[in-house]
C-alpha cells in the first residue's frame, strides 16, 4: 500500500511564507566492513546495459560521486582499492490520491453502478455499466538508486545499499542526488533494517 503521506513534504519553516523541501527515503544497506582506510579510492564499474546508455550513466555516476566523496571514498581511476556500481530508475505511476471511480469524459463528470461495477453516467440517457478507467492525471514517480561496492582484487562485496522515494514532483535531476546521500548515510556501518532518512532542501529546487 501506499505511505499515507506523500514522500516529498513541504514543511513551512519559522521565518514565514519561506519553505523547506524535505526529501524522504527509505534505506535499507548491508556492509561486510567496519571501517574504510583514510583516502580510500574506488572507480566506477559498468554493466553491459549501463555501458549501452553511456551518457545517462555518466550523470548518474555524478550524483553518486558527490555522495561517495562525503563519506571518504575519493575516485581514483588509476589506483582504486573499491569498484563502486550505481543504479537508479525513476517510474511513473497514478497518484495514489487519484480518484478511481471519477470519470472525465465527454458526458461529464459521474459516478453509476452496473453489471460491470462501478462505472460511467451516460448523462440523460439512464444507462450505467461501461468499465471504470482511472484518470490518467496526477502522475505519481516512484524513485529507487543503489550503490554496490566491491573490494578489487577478491572482487567481494564490501557494501551494498538501497533508498526508495516516492511523491507527485517531477525533479529527479534534484531528488536522486539526494538519494544517494541519504543511500550512504551511516557508512560504512549502518543501522539493521530499513530506515527513514530525511534531508532537506531549498523549496527552489523542486522544480528542477
Amino acid at each position: 500500500m501506499k505511505r499515507a503521506f506523500p514522500a516529498l513534504l513541504l514543511v513551512a519553516t519559522l521565518s514565514g511564507c519561506a519553505t523547506s523541501w524535505v526529501v524522504d527515503s527509505d534505506v535499507k544497506s548491508f556492509s561486510a566492513i567496519d571501517t574504510v582506510p583514510a583516502g580510500a579510492t574506488y572507480r566506477f564499474e559498468r554493466l553491459p546495459s549501463q555501458q549501452a546508455n553511456g551518457e545517462r550513466q555518466a550523470s548518474l555516476e555524478a550524483m553518486a560521486a558527490a555522495a561517495l566523496e562525503q563519506v571518504g571514498l575519493r575516485r581514483d581511476d588509476a589506483n582504486p582499492r573499491y569498484t563502486a556500481q550505481i543504479s537508479a530508475r525513476v517510474t511513473t505511476t497514478l497518484s495514489p490520491w487519484a480518484d478511481p471511480w471519477l470519470w472525465d469524459g465527454p458526458f461529464g463528470y459521474g459516478y453509476g453502478y452496473g453489471p460491470y461495477g462501478y462505472g460511467r453516467r451516460w448523462y440523460g440517457g439512464g444507462w450505467y455499466g461501461a468499465p471504470v478507467i482511472p484518470q490518467a492525471s496526477n502522475p505519481w514517480y516512484e524513485r529507487e538508486v543503489g550503490v554496490v561496492l566491491r573490494e578489487l582484487g577478491s572482487n567481494r562485496v564490501v557494501y551494498e545499499t538501497r533508498a526508495r522515494n516516492d511523491g507527485p514532483y517531477t525533479a529527479s535531476a534534484a531528488v536522486l542526488p539526494v538519494m544517494f546521500q541519504a543511500a550512504l548515510q551511516g557508512f560504512p556501518k549502518p543501522p539493521e533494517g530499513v530506515r527513514r532518512v530525511n534531508i532537506e532542501l531549498p523549496t527552489a529546487k523542486k522544480q528542477q
